[in-house]
């Protein structure tokens, strides 16, 4: 749907450079590049299994890529009969359950938008409206289905991008891969999106610092907003300050609406969602900031199970935050 930025300042990343004592040398620290991004994981267990970490994430990238032509979502995209595998039925099906609950906020067919203005894998010329409106036609996430293991799409021309929710589905891919291994104790971040268990080499909770909004693609003047403080689940951020363009004065987004074919420009800067995966938290996020707050804080009544934290503008110099019990619940109080 878009190629997020990752907004997230992890303190719990801090501990790289912390001396390690013999009673930590079980962490293991692993870190990489996939997705055109970067990871870091680290895990307490009696062996490095990065090799195993790096060959899951590959067969991840070679089905949601839409930058690899041989990648099965860009074969989709080509019209080709391609034969699906698991990790893209998965992320297609719960896009789709995310798309149904959002009323379209989230919608992995907006891929040929994200191209014309610029955010994907092509780089176009700035749109008029004439093109925006001759490409609304292919989007809709209703127009295209699975059914027996194959795409269906109402027209050849939709095309479809998972950027949205494959970062964080790699998170859960990763975590799975440690589960299966009986690891109680790890964090996984890629890009920003995080998932997490147990303890920190310190035998105490994890702690994630969000970020303030602040228009600075490069990350060079980051200051922390918030940290919270877990022993599980997944925590991914979205937002309009990492990636985006000035053209003749006005700030473009790469959050594209589904519903408008344009950038969002409403005053909604981040959003931080919560939840027991990284695909949700991931595809939930983008939603939010799709949506006006008043439509993300009446979803939140209908799914307690999420926390969300949402900074806003309400004026040019002043940005403020509202934020749901359950995200409430996990910040790390100042002592």
């Amino acid at each position: 749907m878009l190629h997020k930025l990752f907004i997230i300042q992890i303190v719990a990343l801090l501990f790289i450079s912390c001396n390690r004592n013999p009673s930590q040398e079980t962490y293991v620290y692993n870190e990489g590049e996939i997705f055109g991004t970067f990871y870091h994981i680290q895990y307490q267990f009696n062996k490095d299994i990065q090799t195993e970490i790096d060959q899951a994430l590959k067969e991840v990238d070679w089905s949601l890529s839409t930058y690899k032509p041989a990648s099965i979502l860009s074969q989709i995209n080509q019209n080709k009969t391609v034969e699906l595998d698991s990790n893209f039925i998965t992320v297609f099906m719960r896009g789709q359950e995310i798309s149904k609950e959002t009323n379209g906020a989230f919608d992995m067919t907006v891929a040929s938008l994200v191209n014309t203005w610029g955010f994907g894998f092509k780089t176009l010329a700035f749109p008029d409206s004439s093109t925006i409106d001759s490409l609304m036609q292919f989007v809709g996430y209703r127009n295209i289905k699975l059914e027996n293991n194959t795409i269906v799409k109402n027209n050849p021309n939709i095309t479809i991008d998972a950027s949205a929710i494959a970062k964080g589905y790699g998170v859960d891919v990763v975590a799975n891969l440690l589960e299966s291994k009986h690891i109680s104790n790890y964090l996984i971040e890629i890009g920003g999106e995080i998932r997490l268990k147990g303890e920190n080499p310190k035998h105490k909770k994890w702690t994630i610092g969000i970020d303030k909004p602040k228009d600075d693609i490069y990350n060079e003047d980051s200051e922390i907003q918030e940290i919270i403080a877990l022993n599980h689940g997944a925590i991914a951020t979205s937002g309009d300050y990492r990636q985006f363009y000035y053209k003749n004065g006005q700030k473009y987004s790469h959050t594209i609406n589904p519903h408008t074919g344009y950038p969002v420009s409403h005053n909604i800067l981040s959003t931080t969602v919560y939840s027991q995966d990284c695909a949700s938290a991931d595809a939930y996020a983008t939603s939010f900031m799709v949506l006006e707050l008043e439509e993300t804080k009446d979803f939140s009544k209908k799914h307690p199970e999420l926390g969300i934290y949402v900074i806003y503008a309400e004026d040019s110099l002043t940005n403020k935050i509202w934020v749901n019990n359950k995200f409430q619940s996990l910040i790390l109080e100042s002592e």
